[in-house]
């Protein structure tokens, strides 16, 4: 008689994807993930978390003083959304020193798109836009084809 062991491990079942853009040694990483328990899809309510690391990979500090974004609905509608800082914050990063936060997006799609940039501010003076990259707000509820 075959005897076998069943051996149970947690399985996460998403996995957020991570985005990247890199200007002028400024690292910039997005996950984005759908976050059910503050979406309300019977009332097309859709909420995102997005995490954000700002990692300095150059050689004098940064600091970080206004956010652009622009997002993209499944219906093409776009909203701007510009302001000083990020969660209140206008951080300086020395070099090799990273600056991360979370932040949220509601749609009344199930799908959608953002991307942005940040101005930041050398020690030098010298002024610098920041891409943060394009990533994708997709929900369980998205219905897909293939082609």
């Amino acid at each position: 008689m075959n005897r076998h062991r069943l051996c149970l491990t947690p399985l996460k079942l998403w996995n957020p994807p991570m985005y990247r853009a890199v200007t002028e040694n400024i690292e910039v990483r997005v996950e984005p993930e759908f976050a059910p328990d503050r979406s309300n899809p019977d009332h097309g309510d859709y909420f995102w978390i997005y995490r954000i690391e700002i990692h300095n990979r150059g050689s004098e500090p940064i600091q970080l003083r206004t956010r652009r974004w622009e997002i993209t609905d499944a219906l093409g509608q776009v909203q701007l959304v510009q302001g000083t800082g990020v969660v209140g914050e206008q951080p300086v990063i020395k070099p090799g020193d990273s600056f991360s936060y979370a932040s949220g997006c509601p749609l009344r799609t199930t799908q959608g798109v953002m991307v942005g940039s940040y101005e930041m501010v050398l020690a030098s003076g010298r002024k610098l836009d920041v891409a943060v990259p394009a990533f994708s707000l997709d929900s369980p509820y998205v219905k897909r084809s293939l082609n």
